[in-house]
């Protein structure tokens, strides 16, 4: 509103239509005077600064006048600040009219509350900043006491805006009298009015706004999804908002910071409201990393842990007790994504979750840990530079603009726990002792011991499962270790081995339920986890059977290639001789024991070929790759541990032939066990083939000696008695055939499915069993045979 006014160097207008009349006079004289009022004193001069109104002035006096007052600015004042904090005023107010919870601004309606239209315009706009108040302080109030409310700090200031307001108000707001200008012009020129309050609240409506944009997008968010919501906010080419952003940024991040400091250095996860990236589960919360060893007893396990009684100490410890590793370092931890600030990137997120988790393996407060907690320590002074270092004021101070450093040194220092773990692990635990103990063992690496154990156990594991019992094996066992160079193994890992029956069914036998066990504890088993030994069992029960069928066709070989010269004669320049226990039964069978051996041999290189594939091409080769990985030192426990589940996972689907096909996995491993079978089917048909031929052989001997009048033993007859039916050889012969038979079919189809295979390495297996093509099918011979002949 302008104001009237009189400059001091010109003399006061007149206003005549609004001043009154001085005297009664008429204006053709308007200088009468009398003797008595010539006597009078003069009337006083006017001040023009009291004298003079403004339009302001002059039009509440007409408002005033007929009824319609104009409400004072003070007391508009007073609303508008009501209304900054989120309070109804006396003239302007917020309701819920629709009753949704949408507030609006509603103005009296009394008519003696009269606001122009530019006055309720200025109080709309005023009242925004408000609206947007009462929703984030709404926010605030409903996440009281989270320490991810970045935006208290915010607020704070907006409530030391009002307060500076408030006191500029109470200075300004003098008495105002109608015929006092002087004191309405101080008002206007140096008192707090709207349009002024308007201009002091302008930078905090734009504040505002972008609080309230923040709240409505993170409803239901919290922590690092919230440090993430408001970071990308921060690209933004608008300098105010940038600046506001990085600040509010600043705010909302230092609780995250803080549990970051914390989970770091100091080895504690204080997460109450779950806001951070890491969560640790509390069924495991209470158990802590500790370990069946000690420095006065290292590598001494905990019960009897010998060749006996290892099964009643498992029946003792919980399974949560002996999987006491893996469960802390899989399952007490746990990585959330979704809570990780996305101007960290999820691997350097993954490392920092896997920090506490290194520092309680590797870090203990002995001597030996000296050197790597001052190298740990260098870098926590070159993280304090970011927030980060060792006291909680300091944090805070970080800077989200040199976050590629911070990820750098955090990095560092993570590599030194992680590079402090996997010593421990190699050097402390021994890791690699066992890992050779269960290649040596329930890998049959080492070829003496498992030749010893094999002999040592040939004539119990072919007795009914029943009767075996378990202090049995583990002596033969223990006879097997001192008989090979096993015994010079470490005393730890020799007490790990034990001998063992599985479950059995009616009907089994010693070599279905026999096993090799090793047993594994903490910290151990974070390596060597359950899974991975049942793994180790699979493989073992496939090698073992794998050693018992070649066992079987080597001393079958050895029985029938020497024993047979002592019915059929020996072979001279390729004539073969005749024996002294010559007949006519033993010179029909020559074809079919050259057959048997044929077969013999044939048997004998599938079953080499497989074993050298097993060994040399994927045993070996999975242990150099391994070895190259633990060799270079790099990498962490979880690079590791993938390390020796990749090393297992090749193993398990190239010795027992996985196929990928869904459903078919162990179709081709289905096939190989019937084919051991069936060759111990065939050894045991060629024995009897052989047992019959000595008895035949004995008879013959009989006949000689009585006709040359030698004294003969009377159980000669009964040994040949069981041997006079007629169609007992017919029935061997015919089994030995059938079994044959049987062999190739199945070794044609295995090497036929090699051979399309999709593992390149089980493709190279069918051209070791099929060098020379002799598994052809008939069709491929008779295509080759038609195509030699040519056109």
């Amino acid at each position: 509103m302008s104001v009237l006014t009189a400059s001091p160097n010109q003399p006061p207008p007149l206003i005549a239509p609004l001043m009154p009349s001085l005297s009664r006079s008429s204006p053709s004289s308007p200088h009468p005077r009398s003797r008595k009022s010539s006597l009078a004193p003069p009337p006083p001069i006017p001040n023009e600064r009291t004298s003079l109104k403004s339009k302001a002035q002059l039009l509440r006096d007409y408002r005033t006048r007929h009824g319609r007052p104009q409400v004072s600015e003070s007391v508009l004042l007073r609303d508008a600040l009501y209304l900054l904090q989120g309070i109804s005023g006396k003239i302007v107010r917020f309701a819920d009219q629709k009753g949704d919870g949408e507030l609006t601004v509603v103005f009296s309606e009394d008519p003696r509350h009269n606001l122009p239209a530019p006055i309720r315009a200025l109080i709309l706009r005023l009242s925004e900043l408000g609206h947007l108040y009462m929703r984030v302080s709404k926010w605030v109030r409903d996440h009281d006491g989270r320490p991810g409310v970045g935006m208290i700090e915010q607020l704070t200031e907006y409530y030391r805006l009002i307060a500076v307001l408030e006191s500029q108000m109470s200075q300004s707001s003098a008495t105002e009298t109608d015929d006092s200008r002087v004191t309405g012009l101080r008002d206007e020129e140096s008192g707090l009015t709207l349009r002024r309050l308007e201009v002091w609240v302008d930078d905090w409506r734009l504040r505002m706004r972008m609080m309230s944009v923040c709240v409505e997008g993170c409803q239901d968010t919290t922590g690092g999804a919230l440090v993430s919501l408001i970071y990308g906010y921060t690209d933004n080419g608008d300098p105010f908002v940038r600046v506001f952003t990085d600040q509010l940024l600043e705010e909302v991040s230092k609780p995250f910071f803080q549990i970051l400091q914390k989970w770091l250095f100091a080895g504690e996860l204080h997460d109450p409201y779950s806001e951070f990236f890491v969560a640790e589960n509390p069924e495991l919360a209470h158990i802590q990393y500790t370990y069946a060893y000690s420095n006065a007893n290292a590598g001494a396990l905990t019960g009897d842990g010998g060749f006996a009684g290892a099964e009643e100490d498992e029946r003792n410890d919980p399974d949560e007790i002996r999987n006491n590793g893996l469960k802390l370092w899989e399952d007490k931890y746990t990585f959330r994504n979704e809570m990780l600030p996305s101007f960290v990137g999820e691997v350097f997120g993954k490392k920092a979750s896997l920090g506490l988790q290194a520092m309680q393996f590797g870090f203990s407060k002995s001597e030996t840990d000296l050197l790597y907690r001052e190298k740990f320590e260098l870098y926590s002074v070159q993280l304090s530079r970011f927030g980060l270092g060792g006291d909680e004021e300091s944090v805070g101070s970080h800077r989200t603009s040199d976050l590629p450093g911070l990820v750098r040194s955090i990095d560092s220092a993570y590599q030194i726990a992680s590079q402090r773990l996997l010593d421990i692990f190699l050097d402390k635990f021994k890791l690699m002792d066992h890992f050779r103990a269960l290649k040596s063992y329930l890998l049959l690496g080492r070829g003496d011991f498992a030749d010893q154990l094999m002999d040592s156990l040939l004539t119990s594991l072919s007795r009914p499962a029943n009767t075996l019992y378990r202090h049995n094996l583990t002596a033969t066992l223990e006879a097997a270790v001192r008989a090979s160079n096993a015994r010079f193994d470490p005393p730890d890992v020799l007490r790990r081995l034990d001998a063992r029956m599985l479950e059995y069914s009616h009907g089994e036998i010693g070599w279905d339920v026999f096993t090799l066990e090793y047993k594994v504890d903490a910290p151990i088993d974070t390596v060597i986890d359950p899974e991975g030994m049942e793994k180790y069992l699979k493989i073992f029960h496939h090698l073992w059977k794998m050693k018992r069928v070649e066992g079987a066709l080597s001393a079958s070989w050895n029985r029938i290639a020497c024993g047979a010269r002592s019915f059929l004669g020996p072979t001279i320049k390729g004539v073969r001789r005749r024996s002294s226990a010559h007949s006519d039964v033993l010179e029909q069978l020559e074809g079919e024991w050259h057959q048997i051996r044929i077969v013999l041999s044939e048997m004998i290189h599938f079953m080499r070929q497989l074993q050298a594939f097993c060994q040399l091409e994927v045993i070996e080769c999975s242990w150099k790759e391994l070895m190259d990985f633990v060799n270079k030192k790099e990498g962490d426990l979880d690079g590791l541990i993938q390390a020796h589940r990749n090393y297992l996972d090749r193993m398990v689907k190239k010795i027992l032939l996985m196929s990928p096909k869904l459903g078919k996995e162990e179709h081709l491993l289905i096939h190989l066990r019937e084919l051991f079978n069936n060759i111990l089917q065939f050894r045991d048909a060629a024995e009897t083939l052989y047992n019959y031929c000595l008895a035949e052989a004995a008879r013959a001997d009989s006949e000689r000696d009585q006709d040359r009048g030698v004294f003969t033993m009377p159980e000669t007859d009964q040994l040949s008695a069981s041997h006079k039916s007629a169609d007992y050889l017919p029935r061997i012969l015919r089994r030995v055939k059938e079994y044959s038979g049987l062999f190739s079919e199945r070794a044609q189809s295995i090497v036929h499915a090699l051979q399309v295979h999709q593992d390149l390495d089980c493709r190279f297996l069918s051209v070791r069993l099929n060098f020379s093509d002799f598994y052809k099918t008939r069709k491929e011979l008779k295509a080759a045979l038609e195509a030699s002949k040519g056109p």
